[in-house]
């Protein structure tokens, strides 16, 4: 890319949201220049390399929809894609709608600063190269700034060692070798029943438990996948009407009209169902009643209880400070089943917390862990974490990191006030920010911003804003709707919550999803648009 390159939109990520946003944009006609720090596009299914990595949501319902040829020409091979099948998936569609010509890989945008006088953003670069335009749209992903854990010694150790994020691309041999994996989160869930059959020892170091769930995996014969072709249009309707975006829809007779043996049947049911029945398909009153979730976590309870046989260890792969799906929850084959293996040992970090690490392995209070491999399943600075990184300064030389210190603050989770002509797609307290089925909460957005942007160039203006009091209001919604939640307690990424992130770690609510449901929220937006954007500033 020539210093100096300019379009009308410049896009950062090629991820999935990025993707959509420059086919919606290039199909109205926009010149556009995605950029990307990756070597090549898929975004987090680029990164995330690590065994086990795939799907949580059903693979048919995390496809773009813009196309009707693009979903009968794509045939998924599994329940619950793995990572190859996805970013095979992001490079099918990259083909069939050209896109390659338009993004600029190995682009890690360092600065991102407004200018008011000639309205426009400009977008610097770590090798210094430099790209302008007059709209911004980020599409930076909502777990795309991985951090490690603040322990003593972490550069010491001497042998491999690194986040899932940054699994190699060359193979790791881990067969046979002392493994040491931090963090039992959805990442290291899927991490650990994978490789513990290979590994000659697997310590698992546990700062406390999650709930978990089957996944309920396997093929899609190709008779299978005729039938969901035909179907596409009852699946994304069923989508629709989710207020996660998934197949899954709650179950609204009301829990406590429902009899206790017959509650219980009805899991027994879900709890046999793929993917996220168990937690999306139950009665709505487990994310908002204390006493109904917690009879649903005795019922989970039990099934963990009944797959580990060491009835001690069980008990301390139980939460005991966070009720069933308040937190964000990771789905498994065979999770609990790897502990019960004589070559896997649960470093309980309650009881005997890390000390340091060092050139050999990891050392607790306890023992020392010798170790071969280190690798560290410790999440992300979730949501607002990738625009931290990047470095937004918009009207009067304010950032965005200063502004959301304390949390965010936007308007519909894609402006703020103060950053002009700036979209942030799946940005924090949006529809795109949280326990969603991504590709539908984004692909709303994106359409959406597309239009948006449309309707700027057919009226003649250049310029949009939030207003303060639009942006005001729309955060005591979101909060308001955070309230009505029982994750409002929960210290989890789902609250700003983490313990890797100075400022982040003190327990102070950030508020980074929006809770209102996809139905809700895809509503306002309709309605903003029918509106002229009238709690916006356009000039």
């Amino acid at each position: 890319m020539p210093a100096g390159a300019s379009a009308e939109v410049v896009i950062v990520g090629a991820g999935v949201a990025g993707l959509c946003e420059l086919h919606h944009l290039r199909a109205r006609g926009f010149s556009v220049v995605l950029v990307d720090r990756s070597p090549d596009l898929g975004g987090t299914w680029y990164w995330n390399r690590y065994p086990g990595c795939r799907f949580d949501s059903e693979s048919y319902t995390y496809g773009y929809r813009f196309s009707p040829d693009l979903l009968h020409d794509w045939s998924w091979q599994e329940r619950f894609a793995p990572q190859p099948e996805t970013l095979g998936y992001l490079n099918h569609v990259a083909s069939r709608f050209d896109l390659r010509p338009d993004i600029v890989f190995d682009f890690d945008v360092t600065g991102a600063s407004w200018d008011e006088a000639s309205c426009r953003w400009t977008l610097t670069a770590a090798d210094g190269r430099e790209v302008t335009g007059r709209y911004l749209v980020t599409c930076m992903g909502i777990l795309s700034s991985p951090t490690l854990p603040r322990l003593p010694g972490i550069d010491s150790f001497a042998g491999q060692s690194f986040h899932t994020y940054y699994w190699p691309h060359e193979p790791v041999e881990y067969a046979g070798k002392r493994v040491g994996v931090v963090g039992t989160g959805a990442t290291g869930v899927q991490l650990i029943q994978t490789i513990a059959r290979d590994v000659a020892e697997l310590a698992v170091f546990q700062r406390r438990p999650n709930w978990t769930a089957p996944l309920g995996n396997g093929p899609i014969s190709a008779a299978e996948m005729d039938g969901i072709k035909a179907r596409y249009d009852e699946i994304f309707a069923a989508c629709d009407r989710s207020p996660g975006g998934f197949v899954h829809d709650p179950d609204r007779r009301g829990f406590w009209n429902v009899p206790r043996e017959e509650r219980v049947r009805f899991w027994e049911e879900l709890y046999q169902q793929p993917g996220f029945a168990i937690w999306l398909g139950n009665f709505r009153e487990i994310f908002t009643d204390a006493a109904a979730n917690a009879e649903l976590s005795e019922f989970m309870a039990a099934k963990i209880r009944q797959r580990i046989h060491d009835p001690d260890l069980a008990d301390r792969m139980i939460p005991a400070d966070h009720g069933f799906g308040v937190q964000r929850l990771p789905l498994e084959t065979g999770y609990y089943e790897a502990y019960n293996r004589d070559n896997v040992h649960l470093v309980d970090l309650r009881d005997t917390p890390i000390e340091k690490v060092t050139p050999a392995g990891i050392a607790t209070t306890d023992q020392h862990y010798d170790l071969d491999i280190i690798v560290y399943a410790t999440g992300f600075d979730a949501v607002t974490g990738a625009f931290d990184r990047v470095g937004i300064t918009g009207t009067g030389g304010a950032t965005l990191r200063d502004l959301w210190k304390d949390g965010p603050q936007t308007y519909l989770g894609l402006f703020v006030h103060g950053f002009p002509n700036l979209i942030a797609v799946g940005g924090p307290q949006g529809g795109g920010s949280g326990s969603v089925n991504f590709p539908r909460a984004i692909e709303q957005q994106t359409d959406w911003a597309a239009d948006l942007l449309e309707h700027m160039r057919k009226t003649g203006l250049r310029r949009f804003e939030a207003t303060p009091e639009a942006q005001a209001e729309w955060f005591a919604h979101v909060v308001e709707m955070n309230q009505l939640m029982l994750l409002r307690n929960a210290r989890s990424w789902f609250t700003g919550y983490n313990s890797n992130v100075p400022g982040h770690d003190n327990g102070a609510p950030r508020y980074l999803l929006y809770n209102g449901g996809a139905y809700k929220y895809r509503t306002t937006l309709r309605q903003v648009a029918e509106s002229g954007y009238a709690a916006m500033e356009l000039s």
